[in-house]
């Protein structure tokens, strides 16, 4: 996708109007349009990258301490009783706009909301065997 076909880019870079709820020369926040729950927002760096893989070193970085200083914003200001960050990378995890972009779904105590999955139960050998894949140069 070109960058300049991509709706995040778009949005991100206020062409498209947005409920923005935070703004700076690297991020736009906005609402999300089909919340999870009371005050669902992305995070959108305004520079285009894919997904994870693609986002430089720097902006990952500082999307995390945005994230922090929003987390805490809706807490004082929503009265949300926790927070999830969500981030999807490629169709099997989920993501369907190919933009980098970081959900913050703010948590209130019996709203529905199941984000729990299943826990698997590997051997110690399957353990073992993705332990040494992952820590193999």
């Amino acid at each position: 996708m070109k960058k300049e076909d991509c709706i995040f880019c778009k949005i991100a870079n206020g062409q498209i109007p947005s409920k923005t709820i935070y703004e700076d020369e690297e991020f736009r926040v906005i609402l999300d349009l089909g919340p999870a729950t009371k005050g669902h927002a992305l995070i959108l760096p305004k520079e285009h990258a894919k997904d994870l893989y693609e986002l430089p070193e720097e902006t990952a970085s500082r999307v995390l301490l945005l994230a922090k200083e929003m987390a805490g914003r809706m807490a004082e200001k929503l009265h949300c009783d926790g927070l999830n960050l969500v981030q999807n990378n490629g169709e099997a995890a989920g993501q369907t706009v190919l933009h980098f972009h970081l959900h913050l779904i703010p948590r209130y105590l019996n709203d529905g909301l199941d984000m729990k999955w299943t826990h698997g139960e590997p051997s110690q050998e399957e353990l073992e065997a993705v332990c040494e894949l992952l820590t193999k140069e």
